[in-house]
This record gives C-alpha cells, structure tokens and sequence, in this order.
C-alpha cells in the first residue's frame, strides 16, 4: 500500500492510523498548523530568514577581506549588492527545501536529522558559499581595475588559493557560528513539528 501512516483526529476521539498520500499529508499539517500559537508559527515562517541575513552579513565581511586583499577601491556598492542579497535568497531556499518542506510534508521525523541538515545548511551554505561567491566577483573587478597584478596563466591557480586561504581562514568563526545556528534551528522546528503532531490527539 502506498503512502504513510499518520494519525487523524476527529474532536476528542483518536481514529485508527490511515495511509494517506503526500498531498494529504501536507493538506493535514498544514491544517494543524494554523492551529499552533502565533509565535511559534512566527519561528517556522520566519526563522529561515535569520540564518538567511546572517548569511548576508557573512557575504559582506567575505567581500571586504578580498576588496582589501586585492586593493579594490572601486565598485563598492556594486560588489556589495549582490553580495547581501544572493546570499540571503539561497540560504532561505535551501533552508526550506531540506528542513522547513520535508517537516511540513511528514518526510523528516528525526530530529538529529533536522539538527544535521539545519548545521551543514548554516555552515555550507549560510557560511561557505558567500566566501566562495565573493572571490570571483572581486577577481573580475581586480582585473579590471587593475588593482592588483594578475598571475600568469599557468600560476593562475596557485596565486587565487594563495588568496583565498587566509579570507577563510578569518572566516572559520562564521562557518561554526552558522553551524551552531544552523543546526539550533532545525532543533527548534522540529520541537514545532512534534508539537504541530500532537494537536488534537487525546490523552
């Protein structure tokens, strides 16, 4: 039979476990959930977007240690925008697509495995990925303005590791603290989650 289990309610009275199909299951939860008190509706909704400014803040800091190790002076705000706001956006929405979705369609009931996704999406992509985003930005706008000499081709490699290693470096504590974060939120959706599970069961 295809499908998983999951208790359905009626007032007071459990009823006995259905198979339900994942539209079901969704339109189920999601009927719980406007039954949650508000702030932790406002957790669920809206948590994503904190891991998602401090991801942006993460791609500004990246984008001034490259702007000063490669001596760019021009272009700040051009750098700087897309720096805020590319960040933010895949943080949000990766963060939703591996915790905040599978919660809400019944795919993730392990709460290590939310701790899990939430930490390695905080770190990976909340942390790693505007550090990695902002070395070819301002290796373009270094080329162009000329601000810093360019390696020959066959040096290429070895001059932007050279680079790009103490800007990491100096970011590690953004990469544990977006973990740390990271991971404290899947904790917390979870705890919504189980909670969102037990609204309307009988004791």
């Amino acid at each position: 039979m295809s499908g998983k289990q999951i208790w359905i309610p009626e007032g007071d009275v459990l009823k006995e476990r259905r198979f339900l199909s994942k539209p079901e299951i969704i339109e189920h939860l999601l009927r719980k959930f406007d039954q949650l008190p508000e702030g932790e509706r406002k957790v669920f909704t809206y948590g994503s977007g904190f891991l998602g400014l401090n991801s942006s803040f993460a791609g500004l800091i990246a984008n001034s240690f490259f702007r000063r190790v490669l001596n760019i002076t021009e272009a700040r705000f051009t750098s700087s925008l897309p720096m805020a706001v590319l960040p933010f956006l895949t943080t949000v929405a990766v963060y939703s697509g591996v915790v905040s979705q599978p919660l809400l369609s019944g795919d993730l009931n392990c709460a290590t495995c939310a701790m899990v996704r939430g930490g390695l999406t905080g770190s990976l992509v909340g942390g790693l990925y505007p550090i990695v985003l902002a070395l070819p930005m301002n290796a373009g706008l270094a080329s162009r303005y000329c601000t810093s000499p360019m390696p020959e081709r066959g040096n290429m490699l070895r001059f932007w590791i050279s680079v790009f290693r103490p800007v990491l470096k100096r970011m590690s504590y953004v990469l544990i603290l977006q973990a740390m974060f990271g991971a404290y939120m899947g904790s917390r959706y979870h705890s919504i989650y189980v909670k969102l599970l037990q609204i309307g069961r009988a004791h």
